[in-house]
């Protein structure tokens, strides 16, 4: 509305003041290079009020002085307006900010101002208005997304913030879809991104109830799908970085994911690895108390085939529970999980044969029982 109301106002501002301009230059000469200053000046002084008349040392310095006395609440009405529509709406600034500076600019309609007129150099001081209320609100935003406070009752789901940030995007876009003007949005969207990406990371530091990594990683692929869509220029950095801290995320929630299918394999392992590192040769390790053929056979033993089906299906309805609805986001992260398992048991297999060789030790489920799992838990999901 407020933006419909400022269009009406200078698109009859527009003829009534350009008709006044012309009207003074034509009747006190204005337009002349060989006006008499001295009788330009009597002429002024019959338009202005009592008191010392500035030097007059060109005529358009005659007609803006005219114009300033006889519009001298223009410029006030213009800036009690911005005010208003301030106070209306939170983001009426960014209405207000296109209206003006197409207008200014010549790209509004049949009420754009002529470069050379009076209304246009008014509409540039209140352009600069226009454009300090909408940078206030944009550091204002800034500042609530990155103090805001991580909802103590978060179990995981897209954070408030990038929500907003969202929000702000798609309305921003909408309102400057036609302007030719975008300096300050994209500015103004950059801010906004870089206030958003700080509050995710600020969430490692958080006490939440859920993986940290999983709440970041679904945070920043929402954000790297979002802006896909939306394919705004200057926003195409921040759409790679959400894509890199996505994986990135990912990787790490994928590796340190507690109660993973193969946990005590894993940690075996580890430890041989960690052996192996510390010089011990291969054909050793066995003899390593924590690591003998008897503690592997043991922990082998706990991993039959079934159990470790029964395990994956139990992980995939954990991940279908927390992880947002957000699109394609399930089977991504349980893509990457398989991935992940199947470099696992390459290398379980890898230091069997290398450390417990002629021990006769094998897995209870081959690589191929592993993918056929995996693919029934999809199957049936």
């Amino acid at each position: 509305v407020s933006q419909q109301v400022l269009e009406q106002v200078l698109s009859e501002l527009q003829p009534l003041c350009t008709s006044e301009q012309q009207f003074l230059q034509e009747f006190f000469w204005l337009s002349c290079n060989s006006v008499d200053l001295k009788a330009l000046e009597v002429r002024v002084s019959i338009m202005s009020p009592p008191g010392p008349l500035p030097s007059l040392a060109h005529p358009w310095e005659a007609t803006t002085q005219l114009l300033s006395e006889i519009f001298s609440c223009l410029e006030p009405e213009l800036r009690a307006f911005l005010d208003v529509c301030n106070k209306v709406h939170p983001l009426g600034c960014l209405q207000v900010l296109v209206t003006l500076s197409d207008s200014v600019f010549g790209t509004w309609g049949s009420s754009s101002a002529p470069p050379s007129s009076f209304l246009h150099a008014l509409l540039g001081n209140v352009l600069l208005l226009a454009k300090s209320n909408f940078n206030k609100c944009i550091g204002t935003l800034c500042k609530e997304i990155e103090e805001a406070k991580t909802p103590s009752r978060m179990r995981g789901g897209i954070l408030p913030c990038v929500s907003h940030f969202q929000e702000f995007v798609a309305l921003s876009e909408e309102v400057f879809q036609t302007s030719q003007h975008r300096g300050e949005l994209d500015k103004a969207q950059l801010r906004l991104a870089s206030s958003v990406f700080s509050s995710i990371n600020s969430l490692s530091s958080a006490n939440l109830k859920v993986n940290t990594e999983m709440v970041m990683m679904e945070n920043f692929h929402h954000i790297h799908n979002f802006l896909r869509q939306k394919n705004i220029p200057c926003l195409e950095g921040k759409k790679r970085e959400a894509k890199q801290r996505s994986k990135e995320h990912m990787e790490k929630y994928i590796t340190t994911y507690p109660g993973q299918p193969l946990e005590r394999l894993k940690h075996f392992f580890e430890g041989v690895k960690a052996r192996l590192a510390q010089g011990v040769k291969e054909e050793e390790v066995s003899f390593q108390l924590a690591y003998s053929k008897q503690e592997l056979r043991k922990v082998i033993e706990k991993y039959p085939g079934k159990e470790v089906k029964r395990a994956l299906e139990t992980l995939y309805r954990t991940l279908h529970k927390y992880l947002s609805p957000e699109k394609n986001l399930l089977p991504v992260v349980w893509q990457a999980m398989e991935q992940e398992f199947i470099r696992q048991y390459r290398e379980f297999e890898d230091l069997i044969q290398r450390c417990y060789a002629a021990a006769g030790i094998a897995l209870d489920f081959t690589m191929e029982d592993l993918l056929s799992y995996f693919n029934s838990v999809t199957m049936s999901n």
